[in-house]
């Protein structure tokens, strides 16, 4: 056996992680470092950038009609904390390693960032929201893009500390 099938093999028996409470542990932790970075860019730093903090619970508020802001901030953290850390571990890491298996792990957790930003900005904003794609590509779409960068990179980083 040639060492790029062992390669391909080893690659693809690995594609995704075990089902075990320590991948669970895993996304949870990524979660709260990414979200913790989030929350510091959009709330601490953005204002300075565009004169006010990124506000998603305000997305979720409109596309789900919440008049909660606390419901909608428990929606967007869970969300955050749990569910897009697991898709970055069962979608994003999986496409990648079949599609880009050369890049590197930060490429893909800033890849990730880009697509979180996109269904943020493009599917929720604009296809259920009903507002402009991307919301016009204003200031704030540009820092969203950044906290969005960041939260991808956090993300990878953090499922490679745990993974090491």
């Amino acid at each position: 056996m040639n060492s790029s099938y062992a390669t391909h093999a080893s690659r693809s028996s690995s594609l995704f992680p075990p089902l075990t409470v320590a991948t669970l542990v895993t996304a949870i932790l990524a979660g709260i470092a990414a979200d913790l970075t989030w929350e510091i860019w959009a709330r601490g730093i953005t204002p300075f950038w565009v004169g006010g903090p990124l506000e998603p619970a305000a997305l979720v508020q409109s596309v789900f009609g919440l008049k909660s802001k606390f419901l909608a901030e428990l929606i967007h953290g869970v969300v955050g904390v749990v569910f897009y850390p697991l898709g970055y571990l069962f979608i994003a890491r999986p496409i990648a390693r079949v599609v880009t298996p050369f890049l590197p792990w930060w490429i893909v957790g800033l890849g990730f960032g880009v697509g979180l930003w996109i269904f943020a900005l493009y599917i929720m904003a604009h296809i259920f929201a009903g507002l402009p794609p991307f919301l016009g590509f204003i200031t704030l779409t540009w820092a969203s893009l950044v906290g969005h960068l960041l939260f991808g990179l956090v993300t990878a980083a953090a499922v490679r500390w745990r993974e090491s």
